[in-house]
């Protein structure tokens, strides 16, 4: 092939489209839109993390503010865990709207994520908001189906196609320098975006993040790169294989539909017709069920509990816990802590599996539609995804669970038993040695494990493309 031919068809392809009123009208709203999407991004993101974080450190405060008590209080006192947007959420909101960002965490039970921004929104907000992302996953696709739609039917039906043919360009030539034309339009928009997006991340991003940061962003940078090539591929088939540019536009438009509206929906419902979750009241009476089967720790009467009593008291040779060298009800509630939350985190298990089973029905439709594949990746990697969200949960579950543990260590090794004397309370310092809640986001590599079948979709379609190009190169027809 002969690279300044390639470079003419693409220049020419750019003229065609830059003398259209639709590239200029187009080019004023994706402006338009880049910058409300932009600066509402911007605002949300900076508000809800200076919120968030303002909160969680009146928490620590609250915390390490309460006075001389039993360790047990404290335990079920319990304290916040909020969970902080990644700066790429700027660029693609994903579930960030419609999951929980705050969760209480207390002894002896797992409480929900609350206070989504839907929970507390009109409806509209279920429509989805503007996002640098929706730019370029649903309006980018539209217009390079647009400004692509005639580059070969439309040559071929005013006998151009032929002509070139005849003047001894080579249909590689032309198939080639009409998909490059097309795929570096595209770049426009996805450059100005990726521009504004990196501003965001060097601003914002600190030490402890840059590098994590420039890593998502870039990668982010490749697969939209990818995906435009792929999307200007399909569009140069489509136009290729179709009798007449009206007929390519119509079929364009029906895959753009499916790409980005039936599809997905429609496999969204059929994984929750294959694989339903129980309802809330179902998931609550099943964890009650096998809570109540482990035995309850505040009761002294409860058979479970009461044949671990026997069981220490022979294992140290004592006739009654008081004689016991450590605090017998710390022992307990440490105990039953440690129960009732293996209980708590089978079900949540099983849950995850059927949350996966039903996502894995989209994910794997994307070897067949590469907007599954591109949505995938770019919720994953800017943060914002349903694996981001459990990952914070189980973070804060973690947490939990130590805090728990550690107060009723504490009431073990320095409350006495009933019946001996002794202070009832502990020193408020040891409040302060407790350490915030602090979130850290999912590593690359975990992200990269959760989205190894999008990643392979989308450079599986990125080889097709090509392929197909060069196949069509050698079978494209003049008339």
């Amino acid at each position: 092939m002969r690279k300044n031919v390639i470079v003419l068809l693409t220049r020419q392809l750019w003229q065609d489209a830059f003398r259209s009123k639709v590239m200029l009208v187009a080019s004023v709203l994706m402006l338009l839109l880049l910058l409300f999407s932009s600066y509402s991004g911007w605002e949300n993101y900076h508000d809800q993390n200076f919120s968030r974080d303002e909160i969680q450190h009146e928490v620590q405060e609250s915390w390490e503010n309460n006075p001389d008590k039993h360790p047990h209080r404290m335990a079920h006192y319990g304290s916040f865990a909020f969970r902080l947007k990644h700066v790429l959420s700027v660029f693609d909101l994903g579930m960030e709207n419609f999951v929980g960002n705050a969760v209480f965490l207390e002894a002896h039970k797992q409480n929900t994520v609350n206070f989504s921004e839907a929970s507390m929104s009109t409806g509209l907000l279920r429509f989805g908001e503007v996002s640098l992302a929706m730019l370029l996953k649903v309006i980018v696709p539209l217009l390079i189906f647009y400004l692509g739609f005639a580059t070969i039917a439309r040559e071929r039906e005013n006998g151009t196609l032929k002509l070139l043919i005849g003047q001894g360009i080579k249909r590689k030539e032309i198939v080639f320098g009409k998909w490059l034309g097309l795929w570096s339009l595209s770049l426009l928009f996805l450059g100005a975006i990726f521009l504004v997006l990196l501003f965001f991340v060097l601003v914002e991003s600190h030490d402890a993040m840059h590098s994590d940061s420039i890593f998502r962003y870039l990668v982010l940078l490749c697969a939209y790169l990818m995906f435009f090539g792929i999307l200007s591929a399909i569009t140069i088939l489509v136009s290729a294989f179709s009798a007449s540019a009206k007929g390519a536009l119509v079929k364009l438009l029906g895959i753009w539909l499916l790409f980005v509206v039936i599809v997905p929906k429609s496999l969204q419902a059929v994984g929750f017709y294959l694989y339903p979750t129980p309802s809330k009241i179902e998931m609550e009476t099943a964890v009650e069920h096998d809570l109540v089967q482990i035995g309850d720790s505040h009761d002294p009467n409860d058979p479970h509990f009461k044949a671990m009593k026997d069981s220490v008291l022979r294992v140290h040779n004592v006739e009654k816990v008081e004689d016991l060298p450590f605090n017998y009800g710390g022992f307990v509630m440490s105990k039953g802590e440690a129960m009732s939350t293996k209980v708590y985190l089978k079900h949540q298990e099983n849950l995850y599996k059927v949350y996966g089973k039903q996502n894995n029905v989209e994910r794997i439709s994307a070897f067949v539609n590469p907007y599954t594949a591109i949505k995938n990746l770019s919720m994953a990697f800017s943060g914002t995804d349903f694996q981001s969200f459990l990952h914070f949960k189980d973070k804060a579950e973690t947490y939990r669970f130590t805090l728990a543990q550690e107060m009723n260590q504490l009431q073990m090794d320095l409350i006495p038993n009933k019946g001996k004397a002794g202070p009832n309370t502990i020193s408020s310092d040891y409040w302060k040695e407790f350490p915030p809640f602090e979130y850290h986001f999912l590593s690359i590599a975990d992200v990269f494990k959760n989205e190894v079948i999008s990643l392979l979709a989308l450079m599986l379609w990125g080889v097709l493309s090509v392929f197909a190009l060069l196949r069509l190169s050698t079978n494209l027809k003049a008339i």
